[in-house]
């Protein structure tokens, strides 16, 4: 892989003037043109799979699959004018509208709101003057998307229409018929037309799937156009309450609980109130659901990264209040899951295109096996130390792997130098070469911690846009219930970002670091 730097920024903290209080799907080629005013050529987004109402995190997803209709870029929908955008709005959600472009914070509750009550305009338009009517292209190319994602898109769309059906509980509060998908309900979400309430319920979650695929993959191709790879990043796991353990319920243990084995933080364990992989059931089938996710990440992204690899080779699990353990519970039985699953992850996404988050207490045998299969593993330069305790020097990295400073469950380096004990902070002040007096800016330490970060072996580094615009907050806080948590937006829009001068200097000086580090081209 040829040497490159890329930027870490959750799809929702993505900001433009014309945004709905939440990134959009084609702010993505607006946000890596900004970027590449820094020698950035890799956006990498979290998880943007849809959330149940009320939910924030993007690792609690409905669905391994779809995209969330939030991220949906209203104004760039077919058959919506100015006019029936603002008839859909009226004078209150107008206003909601300036109040959510001001908002520091992502208003998940509030934005969802309101782009629903104008994308059911939109549906409402759609099967007038393209269903009803018989406009045979906009009919066909509906069609043929329905029929070349009908392997998830049917159960989700009827998953989704039942669930609000039901005030949006979930799938085991469900009367028996539709709790267990009778056949006559699974009849009806593979046939695409209005069949009642229901049916029309299930065509508009079609509906609103195609048009955020449509914009997904015209926000690609023009990041593509700019020379920027687009990175995602796919969840381990799904919820129990989620559409594909409902449609896929025996390849699921729900009577188990995912978690972690017990540490000095956690001498019980963790107990995460997750489904497990049932690997026997996934095993009859040459684990087609498996296989049918990375096919999907790779269809949505040009690489991704595998959150919590060590998942695949070991699950720990807890039922009620035993103790818990690992499954499988020998080695030889883990490192043979391990190798199993990881190699049909990468031949269903295909050469280059995966990455592993190997973060934590992680085997031996896993790394044996990644490397043996070419798959990257990271390197957040806090945590790499020797035995001595020892920060490592990111010039000693392998190349198969990917330095950061930080993740989106870290505070960024901006911040956490500060939280450092001083023994840490005089570590990478040497690694850094960074000056121990006080006469040194905290810009110009920041611009020589970035070079150290750049410096590495690795044959990508990723830093977190905080990190990149001098922020200081974090994404997320594990651990803590907050609404600061996956809320946090650039703290203006791009548009006024670009014409920053503190701004384009700061990019202009990550961008001569990068050309200096061979990870990008000389202007």
């Amino acid at each position: 892989m040829v040497r490159a730097t890329g930027v870490t920024i959750p799809l929702f903290s993505i900001r433009t003037r014309g945004d709905w209080g939440i990134g959009q799907i084609t702010d993505l080629p607006v946000c890596a043109a900004w970027l590449m005013r820094a020698g950035q050529r890799l956006l990498q987004v979290l998880p943007a799979n849809e959330l149940a109402e009320g939910e924030t995190s993007p690792y609690g997803a409905l669905s391994a699959f779809a995209i969330d209709p939030i991220y949906i870029t209203v104004e760039q929908v077919p058959l919506l004018d100015e006019a029936a955008i603002a008839q859909a709005l009226g004078n209150e959600g107008r206003a909601e509208l300036e109040r959510l472009r001001g908002a520091a914070r992502v208003d998940y509750r509030a934005v969802r709101a309101l782009k629903k009550r104008v994308l059911a305009e939109a549906f409402a338009r759609f099967r007038r003057t393209a269903l009803a009517t018989g406009n045979m292209s906009a009919q066909h190319d509906f069609r043929a998307f329905v029929q070349k994602e009908s392997a998830w898109l049917s159960d989700h769309a009827l998953y989704c229409a039942l669930r609000a059906s039901h005030s949006f509980w979930g799938w085991s509060t469900w009367p028996t018929a539709e709790r267990d998908r009778d056949s006559e309900l699974v009849r009806l979400s593979r046939d695409p037309k209005d069949d009642g309430a229901l049916g029309t319920r299930v065509l508009e979650q079609m509906y609103l799937q195609w048009v955020a695929h449509q914009q997904w993959t015209m926000a690609r191709g023009r990041m593509n156009a700019l020379g920027v790879v687009l990175m995602g990043d796919m969840p381990f796991i799904v919820g129990s309450e989620s559409a594909d353990v409902w449609a896929n319920r025996s390849e699921f243990r729900t009577d188990v609980s995912l978690g972690a084995p017990p540490d000095g933080f956690n001498p019980e364990g963790q107990a995460w109130g997750l489904p497990a992989y049932d690997w026997d059931a996934m095993d009859r089938n040459d684990l087609a659901w498996i296989r049918a996710r990375s096919r999907r990440a790779a269809a949505l992204f040009d690489r991704f990264r595998i959150d919590h690899v060590v998942g695949f080779f070991r699950q720990w699990v807890r039922k009620g209040h035993e103790h818990g353990g690992f499954v499988p519970a020998d080695e030889t039985a883990q490192r043979a899951r391990g190798e199993k699953v990881l190699r049909a992850i990468i031949d269903a996404a295909g050469p280059g295109a995966v990455i592993a988050e190997d973060l934590g207490v992680i085997p031996p045998f896993a790394r044996e096996t990644m490397a043996r299969l070419g798959l990257p593993g990271y390197k957040v330069l806090p945590w790499e130390r020797n035995e001595h305790n020892v920060l490592r020097d990111p010039r000693a990295f392998a190349p198969e792997s990917v330095a950061t400073f930080s993740t989106h469950d870290t505070a960024p380096i901006t911040q956490w130098w500060y939280d450092f004990a001083a023994w840490e902070r005089e570590s990478f002040a040497q690694l850094a070469g960074v000056r121990p007096n006080e006469t040194e800016t905290e810009s110009e330490r920041e611009f020589r911690l970035i070079e150290l970060l750049l410096s590495a072996r690795s044959n990508l580094t990723l830093l977190l846009v905080n990190e990149l615009i001098g922020d200081k907050s974090r994404i997320n806080t594990p651990g803590v219930i907050s609404d600061q948590n996956w809320t946090w937006r650039l703290p203006r829009p791009i548009e006024d970002l670009t014409s920053d001068p503190n701004l384009v200097q700061r990019f202009e000086r990550v961008r001569a670091l990068a050309i200096a580090a061979g990870r990008a081209a000389p202007v």
